[in-house]
C-alpha cells in the first residue's frame, strides 16, 4: 500500500473542523439527554477520538471538561490494556460495539463520580481507532451522599469502584452490571439516564465518524491524524524555546487534607532548556490521609491544562505533552495508588495548575496571569423529599480569575480546568428542595492591582423540605489565598457558614465539613475567593478605583486600604452592575 500524499492546507483544514465537530456532537448529545444537571447544565463531561494502539489523544472537542482531555488517554490506554490481557488468557475476541465502563481513580480515571465509556471504531476488520465518553455521575455511593467525603481516609468511603468492565458485549448490554451499579447509588434512576446518554453519544460518535470515513478514505483521516499531532509537537516546542532557559521554582499549599489541619506544599521547580521543558513535583508533601491526593495520571492533565492555558495556539492532542518530562514521584500526594482517597481531587489539581502558572510567570512575567480563586467548593445538600424519596443535590460554585496584563479578572468565572458553568438557580429549585436567598457578587473578594481580580460570589441556600437535610463540603483557600503577580495582592479567602443554635458558625478545617444538619428554613451560605491582583496597586488609575467603588465592587474602605487613596463616598452615584 503507498503512503497518501501530503495534505494540502485547505483539506486539513476542513478535516480538522469536522474530527472535532463529532466530539462537540457527542458532547451536545450528552449535554441535551442526561438525566442530572451537572452534566446537563454544568456540562461535566467530556468526549474525544484516541489512537487505536497507544489510546493517545488524537482529537477533542471544544466544549468538553479540559482536564478530562488530559486524563482520558490514560483511561483508553487501560481499556487497551484490559482487551490485550484478556486476548492473552484466551478470552472471545473483541467485537464491534462493545463498551468498556469504569471509573477507577487510578487507572486513568480522575474520582469515583466520573463515570467513563470506552469504545473501539472498527474498520475493515481491524480498529481504526477508539472514542470515549466521560461524565460525572451525581452519587456513586460512599459514606457522603454526592460522594465529596471531605474526612474520606480510604476510597471505599467515596464510593463503588469499578475496573475496566464489559458493559456492552456483542451488541448485549449487561444487566448484571446495571443491577451493580443501581444497588450502590442513591440516585440510582440519574445514573442510568446519564448512562444511556453516554450511550447515545458515543453511538452518533461512531456514525459520524464512519460517514468521514466514508468520504475521505481511511488512509487521508490517518494521515490528517499524523498531520495534526506532528503540527501540536512542533508549535509547543516553539512556544518553549522562545522563553529564556532557566529553572523557576514556585511553591504554593492546600489548607488542610480533611483529617489533620496541617497545610499541604505543592511544590514545581520547572526547567527550560531549549525547546524542552521538565516539571518537577518532587518538593511536594507525601500521600495524605485524607482525601486531597491524585493519582499520576491526574496529575499529568493538570499539566496539560495549565500549558494550553498559556500556549493557547497548541492544538489539543498528544503532541503537545511531547517536549515535557514529568517528574512526579509516587511519594507525593501527586501520584498515589488505591485504597487512598482521592474524591477532593477538584481542590489539588487546581493548585497544581497554578504552581504551574506560578512558575512560568517567572519565565514570562509579562505575560503572567495572577491566581483564579482555586476551589470548586464541592458543595452536596441531602435529604427526604416531602412526598418520599431521596435527593441529593451537588454543585460546584464560582469565583474570580486573576488579574493579567490586559486587565482585570473575570467576576464570578470558572476554574481553569473546566468549560463547565453553574447551573442556574431556576434548575436547581425546580429540581430540589431549595431556596437560594443570595446570589451575588462578593464585595472587597478581589486582590488589588494595576489589574484587580475578579470577584468572588455570596450564595445563600436555604432547604425547604419539612426533614432534617445535611450539607457537606469539601473545599479550599480558606488558608492560603489566591496570589498575586508582578506586584499584584492576593484576594480574599474562602468562607463557608452554616446555622448552628440559633447562630453562625464555620468549619474548623476552614472550608471542609461533612454532615451539617439543616432543618426547614436554615440555610448555609458560601463566599468565594476572588482573582489575585496583577502589577503593583499604585499604578492602578484613579478613574477605574472609582468605577469600582461606583458598582460596589470595592468599599472605599478597602480602597483606602489598597491603593493609599483617602475614603471616597460615591454611595449618591452607585449604578447596579
Amino acid at each position: 500500500m503507498t503512503a497518501p500524499a501530503p495534505l494540502d492546507a485547505v483539506t486539513l483544514s476542513v478535516l480538522k473542523g469536522r474530527l472535532e465537530q463529532i466530539a462537540d456532537e457527542m458532547d451536545a448529545t450528552l449535554y441535551r439527554s442526561a438525566f442530572n444537571p451537572i452534566i446537563a447544565e454544568a456540562r461535566d463531561a467530556c468526549h474525544g477520538l484516541y489512537h487505536a494502539e497507544t489510546g493517545a489523544t488524537l482529537v477533542q472537542g471544544t466544549t468538553g471538561l479540559p482536564i478530562f482531555v488530559g486524563a482520558m488517554a490514560f483511561a483508553v490506554k487501560a481499556v487497551i490494556d484490559k482487551v490485550n490481557a484478556d486476548e492473552g488468557r484466551g478470552a472471545a475476541a473483541l467485537q464491534p460495539g462493545d463498551t468498556f465502563l469504569f471509573n477507577d481513580p487510578y487507572d486513568g480515571g480522575t474520582h469515583l463520580n466520573d463515570f467513563r465509556l470506552v469504545r473501539p471504531v472498527y474498520r475493515d476488520g481491524r480498529i481504526f481507532c477508539w472514542i470515549a465518553s466521560v461524565g460525572h455521575w451525581l452519587d456513586i455511593g460512599g459514606n457522603v451522599p454526592g460522594g465529596f467525603n471531605a474526612r474520606a481516609e480510604e476510597s471505599y468511603q467515596e464510593g463503588v469502584r469499578f475496573p475496566p468492565v464489559k458493559l456492552v458485549s456483542n451488541g448485549v448490554l449487561n444487566e448484571d452490571i446495571l443491577a451493580i451499579l443501581a444497588a450502590n447509588s442513591r440516585t440510582a434512576q440519574s445514573n442510568y439516564g446519564d448512562l444511556n446518554g453516554q450511550l447515545n453519544a458515543l453511538a452518533l460518535g461512531e456514525q459520524r465518524l464512519a460517514a468521514l470515513l466514508d468520504d475521505y478514505g481511511d488512509e487521508v483521516v490517518t494521515a490528517a491524524f499524523e498531520t495534526l499531532t506532528a503540527r501540536s509537537e512542533a508549535l509547543m516546542r516553539a512556544n518553549i524555546a522562545a522563553l529564556p532557559d532557566g529553572r523557576y521554582s514556585f511553591d504554593d499549599y492546600l489548607d488542610n487534607d480533611g483529617i489533620t489541619d496541617t497545610p499541604l506544599l505543592i511544590a514545581l521547580d520547572l526547567t527550560i532548556e531549549g525547546d524542552r521543558m521538565t516539571l518537577d513535583f518532587s518538593r511536594s508533601a507525601p500521600p495524605c490521609a485524607g482525601p486531597l491526593n491524585i493519582a499520576l495520571s491526574t496529575s499529568v492533565a493538570c499539566c496539560y491544562v495549565a500549558l494550553k492555558h498559556v500556549f493557547t495556539d497548541v492544538p489539543a492532542n498528544a503532541g503537545c505533552l511531547a517536549p515535557i518530562t514529568f517528574i512526579i514521584p509516587d511519594t507525593t500526594l501527586l501520584a498515589v495508588k488505591a485504597p487512598k482517597p482521592v474524591g477532593g481531587y477538584t481542590e489539588t489539581i487546581l493548585r497544581v495548575i497554578g504552581t504551574v502558572f506560578g512558575a512560568l510567570a517567572q519565565a514570562w512575567p509579562e505575560r503572567a496571569t495572577a491566581a483564579p480563586f482555586g476551589t470548586i467548593n464541592a458543595l452536596s445538600i441531602a435529604g427526604a423529599r416531602d412526598h418520599g424519596g431521596r435527593y441529593v443535590m451537588f454543585s460546584f460554585f464560582g469565583g474570580g480569575l486573576g488579574g493579567n496584563p490586559e486587565g482585570d479578572g473575570l467576576n464570578h468565572g470558572n476554574n481553569p480546568i473546566s468549560m463547565a458553568t453553574m447551573p442556574p438557580a431556576e434548575i436547581f429549585e425546580a429540581s430540589y428542595p431549595v431556596l437560594f436567598r443570595q446570589w451575588a457578587l462578593r464585595p472587597d473578594s478581589a486582590g488589588a492591582g494595576e489589574h484587580r481580580g475578579g470577584l468572588g460570589a455570596i450564595y445563600e441556600i436555604e432547604v425547604l423540605n419539612g426533614g432534617v437535610s445535611a450539607a457537606f463540603l469539601l473545599g479550599e483557600r480558606g488558608r492560603f489565598a489566591p496570589f498575586g503577580v508582578n506586584g499584584g495582592k492576593s484576594a480574599a479567602l474562602n468562607r463557608f457558614v452554616f446555622e448552628k443554635d440559633g447562630a453562625e458558625a464555620t468549619p474548623p478545617l476552614a472550608s471542609k465539613i461533612t454532615d451539617v444538619a439543616l432543618r426547614q428554613g436554615e440555610s448555609v451560605r458560601l463566599e468565594t475567593p476572588g482573582g489575585g491582583g496583577w502589577g503593583d496597586p499604585s499604578a492602578r488609575k484613579r478613574e477605574a478605583i472609582e468605577r469600582d467603588i461606583r458598582l460596589g465592587y470595592v468599599t472605599s474602605e478597602q480602597a483606602a486600604k489598597d491603593y493609599g487613596l483617602p475614603q471616597l463616598d460615591l454611595t449618591a452615584s452607585r449604578k447596579v452592575a
